[in-house]
C-alpha cells in the first residue's frame, strides 16, 4: 500500500541543494558559483566566507545545505566531498520604473536567480588523482 518512492535525481554518491528567489542577477551569481566549482567543500566554504560579494552568503547557505543533505540523507563522508556542479538559472523579474524627463518612463528591472549545487563523494583513488 501507499505510494512508491520517487527515483533519485542524482547518483548514489551525490547530494543536491537548491536555492530559489535569490535577489541578484544570474550573471553576478554565476561569478560566485564559478569560484567554488570543482573545489573541495572545505576550500569552497572558506572562499565564500571571505568573499566580498554580497550574494556569497546565500551561496554559502546553499552549499552548507547540500553538505547537510549528503551527510544526513545519503550517509556520505563530509571530508571527501567536492562541489561537482554549481549552476545558475533565471527566475522572475520585477518590473519597476521611475519618471524621466519630458514625460517618459525609465524602466528598472530587478532580476531574481536560482542556484543548484551538487556535491559528490570522491573515492580514495579518485581523490589522489585530482
Amino acid at each position: 500500500m501507499g505510494q512508491e518512492k520517487n527515483p533519485r535525481r542524482v547518483a548514489d554518491n551525490e547530494a543536491m541543494a537548491k536555492s530559489r528567489m535569490l535577489r541578484t542577477s544570474p550573471q553576478k551569481l554565476n561569478l560566485v558559483a564559478a569560484l567554488i566549482r570543482g573545489k573541495k567543500v572545505e576550500k569552497a566554504l572558506a572562499d565564500l566566507t571571505f568573499s566580498k560579494r554580497r550574494i556569497a552568503g546565500d551561496v554559502k547557505k546553499c552549499l552548507q545545505s547540500a553538505i547537510a543533505n549528503a551527510e544526513n540523507n545519503h550517509n556520505l563522508d563530509v571530508d571527501s566531498l567536492i562541489v561537482a556542479e554549481a549552476w545558475v538559472g533565471k527566475n522572475l523579474t520585477m518590473k519597476r520604473g521611475r519618471p524621466r524627463a519630458r514625460g517618459r518612463f525609465g524602466r528598472i528591472v530587478k532580476p531574481f536567480s536560482e542556484l543548484t549545487i551538487t556535491v559528490r563523494q570522491m573515492d580514495a583513488v579518485q581523490g589522489e588523482q585530482a
